[in-house]
């Protein structure tokens, strides 16, 4: 970094846009990584810096490479990883032709699509590689290989028929898609991938179209798309110039690199933004505090710039509360309403009400279990692991073919009133709005026939809907019955099936075909109450006080609670028991470990990094351990993280 541009105070990152449009309109252009920690103006950086390029904003060398943009017909492109922030970007920008703003998928999708030949052999090739790597880690168990693995090999291998013949494959970047020649969002990125790296024409393409590419939240990038990208980038002045933008620090999927600055090419540049506008004095120390501990169990770099809080944000409030993990969940949830009440007392009588703060959570399960809905998500994770949960890019629609239970009767249960009497105005609304009306017979009797139909089924349909033990397969069965909306065909094929569910499969063990997988899903929806689904849809919607870190990715709160409960968060990839001392870390972590490789503490502390760092003003830290003893002593002993008045045991 340029240190004559740092300043201090406030202003400390004032340089940085400069020095961006400086790399960007070199002869040749300069590659750089952009480090950006929580809450750093990095959109706001971005934004700028585009400003300055396409001449919205004065200045010389900029204004020069926009009529270049403009006489070539070329545009620079920017590629972020949610749909919220393509709208922020572009809502900052304003109109401006020299600029394409799209998430990753949307990029991916238009430079293939219509390339469907190539498409077909790119995803052929990465199956193919699938495949080889299951019948070499097949072959090498001590057990030989299981009809399991055979069954998995005939999956793989069918998928493998089926692209080779597809003609013409169809996708939209925000939701799943079924059908023939449909394809989903993981296959978009690998055909990307493989096509830059082995077809010298869409590299061509690309050149001609963004000779300058700038990737927000490049930690979270899948790495093969991202590899292939900074294969193009180099040599300097090859004619495709890349900008970096991210913060390895807050990177939450697997996809994504876990060194990333530690990849950046020799002659990039490394600008950095040092500072934090977005939370208060405490909770900046926090962060920075985290990210720098040495503690056990870690491997990963403390590399990354150390952050500054603004000169006018000393305050902040930080609690850890410690409670026994061995408690249910209801009563797990009521000592968190006392822990926000103990927050309350802390920062302000406005503060920490309900409603007023976000609770995070570390996974999806866990938030279900908070918010009562948890026997209609794990159902759902089984039918669509891909559109059971929110996820920061797209949109939250839930699994497409469960739409009939997560859409249409949503609409139609809004016309239900307490006693369970209809709203029949808002009733023919819902019908006629979907089409229920359209197919009425011309001959009055047997018009009035089908009309009582429908109408019977409502009507039975409301009863069944105000019975709090009702579950989602009696809702809907007088729905199906008379056939008031389209039905998706899986949703109808697997209804009509009344055979039991498979047994699930062992703990721990990838041993379930997927269409076992999915069929005890559907068992599972069918039995599960139907009053979880007012929960599961306000989750969906993004209307629920609960979320999770993947969801609120780049957002800020004035309040935040960060629930960490191991016991209910249902995997082992990541543990805060650990992470604070609760538990020892396993056979596997040493091995990870002393091999170099990521452990549980490096995930852990990264998601712990995320979650503090969306706080403005005050922070609630609330850990379930397993040995609550034990975690307090670690916590006051060796993290040095909170004062004593900091943490507080849960009664």
């Amino acid at each position: 970094m340029n240190r004559s541009l740092v300043r201090e105070g406030n202003d400390r990152d004032a340089g940085v846009v400069e020095e961006i449009c400086g790399y960007l309109t070199e002869q040749p252009p300069r590659s750089f990584f952009l480090f950006a920690g929580a809450g750093s103006g990095k959109t706001r950086t971005l934004v700028e810096v585009l400003r300055r390029l396409t001449g919205v904003v004065p200045h010389v060398a900029g204004s020069g490479l926009g009529r270049q943009l403009r006489l070539a017909g070329r545009a620079i492109r920017v590629v972020t990883f949610t749909k919220n922030a393509v709208a922020v970007i572009n809502g900052r920008l304003g109109s401006n032709d020299l600029v394409n703003v799209s998430t990753i998928h949307s990029f991916c999708w238009e430079l293939i699509n219509g390339f469907d030949a190539d498409i077909s052999a790119a995803l052929v090739a990465v199956k193919q590689a699938e495949l080889e790597k299951e019948l070499s880690k097949a072959a090498a168990k001590k057990r030989g290989i299981s009809d399991t693995d055979i069954a998995k090999f005939a999956e793989i291998e069918a998928e493998i028929d089926q692209l080779g013949k597809t003609e013409k494959f169809i996708y939209n970047p925000d939701r799943n898609t079924f059908g023939p020649g449909a394809i989903q969002h993981r296959h978009v990125l690998d055909a990307t991938a493989w096509l830059l790296l082995n077809r010298p024409t869409l590299r061509t393409i690309l050149r001609d179209r963004h000779p300058i590419i700038l990737i927000d939240e490049s930690q979270d990038t899948m790495k093969g798309v991202l590899d292939a990208l900074m294969v193009l980038a180099e040599p300097r002045g090859s004619g495709l110039t890349l900008g970096l933008l991210g913060d390895h620090r807050q990177r939450i999927y697997s996809d994504g690199h876990s060194d990333l600055p530690g990849l950046v090419p020799t002659g990039w540049a490394k600008p950095e933004l040092q500072m934090n506008h977005r939370s208060q004095r405490r909770i900046v120390t926090l962060i920075n505090q985290i990210w720098e501990s040495k503690m056990q169990g870690r491997t990963q770099s403390t590399s990354g710039v150390r952050q500054h809080h603004r000169t006018e944000k000393t305050g902040g409030v930080v609690r850890l509360f410690v409670g026994d993990a061995s408690q249910s969940a209801n009563d797990k949830r009521e000592h968190e309403h006392w822990c926000a009440a103990q927050m309350q007392a802390s920062v302000s009588p406005d503060a920490w009400k309900d409603g007023t703060y976000q609770l995070l959570a570390l996974e999806h399960k866990l938030v279900a279990t908070r918010g009562g809905f948890l026997s209609v998500y794990e159902a759902m994770d089984l039918i669509d692991p891909n559109g059971a949960a929110p996820v920061g890019s797209g949109e939250n629609n839930g699994p497409s073919a469960a739409k009939l239970v997560l859409d249409e009767l949503a609409q139609l249960e809004a016309c239900i009133r307490p006693d369970g009497t209809m709203n029949e105005s808002a009733m023919t609304d819902v019908l006629r709005r979907n089409g229920s009306l359209d197919d009425l017979p011309v001959d009055e009797a047997q018009r009035n026939v089908r009309t009582d139909e429908i109408l019977n089924a409502i009507q039975k349909f409301a009863r069944i809907c105000i019975d709090e033990d009702s579950t989602i397969g009696q809702v809907i069965e007088p729905v199906i019955a008379a056939r008031l909306f389209e039905v998706h065909p899986r949703l109808a094929e697997a209804f009509a099936d009344k055979s039991p569910p498979p047994p699930p499969p062992i703990p721990r063990k990838n041993t379930e075909t997927t269409h076992a997988r999915i069929r005890r899903g559907w068992c599972a929806l069918f039995a599960a109450p139907w009053a979880e689904l007012v929960q599961y849809r306000r989750y969906l919607a993004g209307t629920s006080e609960l979320a999770t870190h993947q969801v609120i990715k780049g957002s800020e709160f004035d309040h935040v609670m960060v629930v960490m409960d191991d016991s209910q968060a249902g995997g082992f990839l990541i543990s805060y028991d650990k992470l604070f001392g609760g538990k020892t870390l396993s056979d596997t972590d040493i091995s990870n470990l002393s091999d170099g490789k990521e452990t549980t503490i490096d995930r852990s502390l990264r998601l712990l990094y995320v979650t503090c760092s969306r706080a403005r003003e005050s922070l609630a830290l609330v850990l379930w351990s397993t040995q609550p003893a034990t975690a307090l002593a670690h916590i006051n002993e060796k993290t040095g993280w909170f004062a004593p008045e900091e943490v507080v045991v849960i009664p």
